[in-house]
């Protein structure tokens, strides 16, 4: 069987099990057991692929196909241009996130201080760090799992976050120049509806955002106030229907120019506020 033919294959395989963006992943997969890139395979489409390779192409494709996510089987997930380590208990670095990144570095100096909320894999902090200068990152979460990782992924980008076991602010201490949070934000009766992908593989505790998905948000309007610089800012990202609700909390807890911001696709992604100097 050639690598074409292999390819070919496996995408209807994945398509056949409803796996969205099939020919993606049997692309994503037929690298990573193969080692070669993309444009080798482009290329040398017509070369015969060895066996013990095919098989295990052939296994990893069964394994996509019963809906276990692609980061899961790599093992590994691409964010922000740096790859980041996966683990089975710790939400996914996923694309969507990328956009609080990039709206947060319009305003992040160099030697900024930084505080991540609900951090997971530390792909927000830890993409800061690595392109500004001199970030004192903190990275904060209630799962020891989530805190390895953080860890481990922190170590092979070369940067060093305080990292700190906390639920919430409730081992907080400082004040910081920006707060940054991907925090749970799915309804609780809405979770059994998610794709599989995310509702079976995904931790619920990084999904449960309590009954109206609103509760990590109440809980960081209310209390980032309290570890932020004179103007320090807030940037969180919500789900595609939460923006007036998300940004109601914050401006009732005394926030000002608060946003919410659309992304690339035009769905509500994230909320950017500040902190008013004048009252706190």
């Amino acid at each position: 069987m050639t690598f074409e033919e292999a390819y070919r294959e496996g995408i209807k395989k994945l398509k056949d099990a409803g796996v969205q963006d099939s020919d993606v992943d049997a692309r994503l997969l037929l690298e990573f057991v193969s080692g070669k890139d993309r444009t080798f395979l482009l290329v040398h489409g017509s070369d015969m692929i060895e066996d013990d390779i095919y098989a295990e192409y052939d296994e990893l494709i069964e394994k996509r196909a019963s809906h276990i996510p692609l980061q899961h089987i790599t093992k590994k997930a691409d964010f922000m241009g740096l790859e980041f380590e996966t683990a089975p208990n710790v939400l996914i670095p996923r694309f969507d996130t990328e956009f609080l990144v990039e709206e947060a570095m319009r305003y992040v100096e160099d030697g900024s201080r930084i505080l991540d909320m609900c951090t997971g894999s530390g792909c927000i902090l830890l993409s800061l760090m690595k392109y500004k200068n001199d970030i004192v990152g903190t990275a904060a979460d209630i799962s020891d799992d989530a805190l390895a990782l953080t860890k481990r992924n922190a170590e092979k980008l070369g940067v060093s976050p305080e990292i700190i076991k906390s639920s919430m602010f409730e081992n907080i201490t400082g004040e910081f120049d920006y707060i940054v949070s991907n925090p749970p934000y799915i309804p609780s009766d809405d979770i059994e509806g998610l794709m599989s992908e995310v509702r079976d593989h995904d931790p619920r505790l990084a999904l449960d955002g309590g009954k109206d998905g609103l509760e990590f948000y109440r809980i960081i309007a209310n209390e980032a106030g309290k570890y932020l610089v004179p103007e320090g800012k807030v940037f969180v990202e919500i789900g595609y229907d939460q923006g007036d609700a998300v940004k109601a909390l914050f401006e009732e807890a005394g926030f000002i120019d608060v946003e919410v911001l659309k992304d690339y696709a035009g769905n509500e992604r994230v909320v950017k506020c500040s902190k008013n100097w004048k009252t706190r």
